[in-house]
């Protein structure tokens, strides 16, 4: 049994495919209440990788069949010593030695590159659910990470929204942000507000439980930011964002966002929620999470599910999403890895 890895080259499309199937197959077995990952997608986060991370795919061959892939996200702009991962090997070539030659791979090409440590995330059990086999979570053990943060994902079924109680909590969130409007948008951020919602994606690392990782806060600036719905763009997500502007300086200080991917229509993705500190206490994040929920409906008709993750310390975004209708359906950890 012979076990080679080779970096992927994007123009090679049959092994791209192949990647991109091997994914499709893992997903249906680990995460199978997801729908199928999108190929666009997929493709585009090589040829068009977010601004400041430099994206390294390489393909694991068994007896020369495609069988599994590791992607590292090497980060050039800050947090330069830790590196993203993600390992898939297709079910039907698990427990052969596929993942840890992959994992062996990544190692070598991280100390090339100077990083000190690696971070990524598996599927684990929900309480209740210890039983289950969780073949993500066992390698990332065997291979010596850490359990870093524990998240809950989460899931809004949009077909059985509490319509009359989620008008009550709009009209309390909105009685108790006098002195704020609410603005909508589509992909790309007003110009306008393009610096703030600067400001606040770089507070995500300072505002976010982080548990034991070990990340730096991000410098986010305009121009990132425009990178970075450039990198959307190619990859086709669709966005939706209800930001609060605080009347007296025109600031944009609070901001939800959901995504669609490009091969759904029935399926998004709850991203960023955050308020700036000195404007909490006035049900910001109740306020722009329930307005973006009706605009990405008015826009997305056939919606049926939302699914977000949360760190399952962070009680105050969990309150407020158990009260919109959110109720746990998997766990997941972030693993680190130091070398």
């Amino acid at each position: 049994m012979a076990i080679s890895v080779i970096p992927l080259n994007p123009d090679d499309h049959a092994t791209l495919d192949a990647a991109y199937q091997t994914a499709v197959a893992a997903q249906a077995v680990d995460e199978p209440d997801l729908p199928p990952l999108c190929l666009r997608r997929f493709e585009a986060s090589l040829r068009h990788p977010m601004p400041g991370i430099d994206t390294r795919c390489s393909v694991a061959w068994l007896d020369g069949v495609p069988a599994g892939w590791i992607r590292l996200y090497l980060h050039t702009l800050d947090n330069t010593e830790t590196a993203g991962v993600e390992l898939v090997v297709h079910p039907a070539y698990r427990r052969r030695g596929v993942g840890r030659a992959l994992h062996e791979h990544a190692l070598r090409s991280l100390r090339e590159y100077g990083g000190k440590r690696m971070v990524g995330s598996t599927v684990t059990p929900l309480p209740g659910e210890e039983g289950r086999e969780m073949p993500g979570a066992a390698f990332a053990a065997a291979v010596g990470a850490q359990p870093a943060l524990v998240d809950v994902r989460r899931r809004l079924d949009v077909t059985a929204l509490d319509r009359p109680r989620l008008a009550t909590l709009l009209a309390e969130a909105s009685a108790a942000a006098v002195g704020y409007r609410t603005v909508r948008w589509g992909d790309n951020t007003p110009q306008e507000y393009v610096a703030d919602v600067a400001y606040l994606e770089g507070r995500m690392v300072v505002d976010a439980p982080l548990g034991d990782l070990q990340w730096e806060q991000e410098q986010v600036d305009a121009a990132r930011i425009r990178g970075q719905e450039r990198a959307l763009d190619a990859r086709g997500v669709r966005r939706y964002s209800t930001g609060a502007v605080h009347e007296a300086s025109g600031r944009l200080v609070g901001w939800s966002m959901l995504s669609l991917a490009a091969n759904t229509t029935s399926h998004a993705w709850q991203q960023t929620t955050i308020v700036d500190p000195d404007h909490r206490g006035h049900r910001l994040g109740l306020l722009t999470k329930i307005e973006n929920l009706d605009h990405v409906r008015a826009h997305e008709p056939e919606l049926r599910t939302i699914d977000t993750y949360n760190a399952a310390e962070n009680a105050y975004m969990i309150a407020i999403n158990e009260r919109l209708g959110f109720r746990p359906v998997a766990g997941s950890t972030e693993w680190q890895l130091a070398i």
